[in-house]
């Protein structure tokens, strides 16, 4: 089967695609969400102690954006939720570093989760996915995977801390 790989022109052609693709960072060829992910943790350090509610604001205008890029890159491209748009991963794991302790050790174990959660797609993930189209549906699912990771984090936290 082959996959269909969008180019960088492809990606330079519309600010959507821009964004949908992460600037870039869904053009690797190996684990393009993986990338997406350590972009958003990249983001999320270089907005260091911001208040959380400016952090939490910042991110809903990032999701809101999303919702847009994506709408417009899946058209585009003829396929809703291609694999290179990781503009989904970013926001998702920005929510997660607005909530989880600035501590790398509890970043890292966000990021393991995260991603763990986002390619497993756990019950109900995978049916909000299929049910919600468009733009909404591809960030939408992630932003799930997100509070499964919260979620974990929490009672990691309480188990142990």
């Amino acid at each position: 089967m082959i996959v269909f790989r969008p180019r960088p022109g492809f990606v330079l052609s519309h600010p959507a695609h821009l964004v949908a693709f992460g600037f870039g960072a869904g053009l690797v060829p190996f684990a393009p969400g993986t990338a997406g992910t350590l972009l958003g943790w990249g983001i999320g350090r270089a907005m260091g102690d911001l208040d959380p509610a400016v952090f939490l604001s910042i991110v809903l205008v990032l999701f809101l954006v999303g919702v847009w890029a994506c709408q417009v890159t899946g058209r585009n491209l003829g396929i809703a939720d291609h694999g290179a748009m990781v503009w989904d991963e970013v926001a998702a794991f920005l929510l997660i570093l607005a909530i989880v302790p600035r501590e790398l050790e509890w970043q890292a174990a966000a990021f393991v989760a995260f991603r763990f959660f986002d390619i497993a797609k756990p019950p109900p993930i995978r049916v909000l996915e299929q049910r919600f189209g468009g733009g909404f549906g591809v960030m939408f699912d992630d932003l799930v995977a997100a509070g499964y990771t919260l979620l974990l984090l929490a009672l990691v936290k309480k188990a142990f801390f």
